[in-house]
């Protein structure tokens, strides 16, 4: 089976050979490395002159991507590690953002900007982190996540032929070597996707009694999610349904908000920490939508650095049992 990292690769070759507006820039991403997590792998054989390596410097890198965007190229800016995002945030926050909206809709920045976020491979504090809270509800940046389910790659593909404004996109280290998921092949589970270029997913246990607790989550979280459904319904007899998010901002709640008509508990997942996070907007609004007895629960990382031992990695990032206590005591809860 295609490997998510395979098929993000695929992807970003399709979208050069297709357009020739495209073009790809990062630091060591020229074969035979193609970067550090071999996403570029090829890239630089197979279109010598597009595929750009610069020096190490994000924002330089992300300011040179967004020239590139504002002369008509659909520049893809790889970023090694997530945590150095903060490094290019004026790039993003005061500049690509904001051009379409200062310049009377005349310019647009077609900018795709990816990178790999997210721990559990002791990689230590300033290589784990899941930082994309800090970006989410700027106005004028979109922010995506892939999963393994469906097609990656045809987000990606979305993300840079298609959307004329700045994107940036979240990819989870751990689904790299996670195989594709085809939603019509994933054992034991219903699958529903909702339409649109970025879409959402309803999964549920194959025959099943109707769920009695919402989860949402994003990214490797869902896996996490997907693992304590599974053990919720067949250990616990609790059963759930798993929202999973592929665009996180601007976040769309009309889906969600249906399903918790029905379960009136919602329970957020997410590997990023807990203060401030993607899941307290969710549940703020969730709460909004829907006042009176909704209860709402959230699962993150703890307010802590993370930590490069595996012991104290796995203490600090939400595991699977701490998706099971919090979904037992909502779901139980009266």
């Amino acid at each position: 089976m295609t490997t998510v990292v395979e098929a993000i690769n695929a992807a970003i070759h399709t979208c050069l050979a297709e357009s020739p507006e495209v073009v790809f820039l990062g630091e060591d991403v020229l074969d035979p490395y193609g970067g550090a997590f071999k996403v570029a792998r090829g890239l630089s054989s197979a279109f010598p002159g597009r595929v750009v390596t610069t020096p190490v410097s994000e924002a330089g890198i992300v300011g040179m991507g967004i020239g590139m965007a504002l002369r008509g190229l659909r520049p893809i800016v790889e970023i090694m590690f997530g945590d150095f995002l903060a490094l290019a945030c004026d790039q993003l926050l005061n500049h690509a953002s904001k051009l379409r909206w200062m310049s009377n809709d005349k310019l647009r920045v077609p900018l795709v900007l990816r990178t790999p976020m997210g721990g559990r491979r002791g990689y230590g504090p300033t290589h784990s982190q899941s930082l994309e809270k800090h970006f989410l509800g700027a106005p004028g940046l979109r922010t995506v996540a892939i999963t393994w389910l469906d097609d990656p790659a045809r987000l990606l593909r979305s993300a840079v032929l298609e959307d004329d404004d700045p994107v940036l996109f979240i990819e989870h280290k751990l689904l790299y070597s996670r195989p594709v998921q085809p939603l019509d092949a994933l054992p034991e589970f219903n699958v529903e996707r909702f339409p649109g270029r970025y879409p959402l997913y309803r999964l549920t246990l194959e025959g099943a009694p109707p769920p009695t607790l919402t989860m949402a989550a994003y990214g490797g979280m869902a896996e996490v999610g997907l693992q304590a459904l599974r053990r919720l319904a067949y250990e616990l007899e609790l059963f759930c349904e798993l929202m999973v998010y592929t665009e996180l901002s601007p976040l769309s709640m009309g889906p969600l908000l249906d399903r918790l008509h029905g379960t009136q508990r919602l329970l957020t997942l997410e590997e990023g920490t807990l203060t401030l996070g993607w899941g307290a907007e969710v549940a703020a609004r969730a709460a909004e939508g829907l006042p009176g007895s909704l209860r709402v629960a959230r699962v993150a990382a703890r307010d802590l650095p993370i930590p490069a031992s595996g012991p104290l990695e796995a203490a600090v990032l939400p595991q699977v049992e701490d998706v099971m206590r919090a979904g037992l005591k909502l779901g139980r809860d009266e």
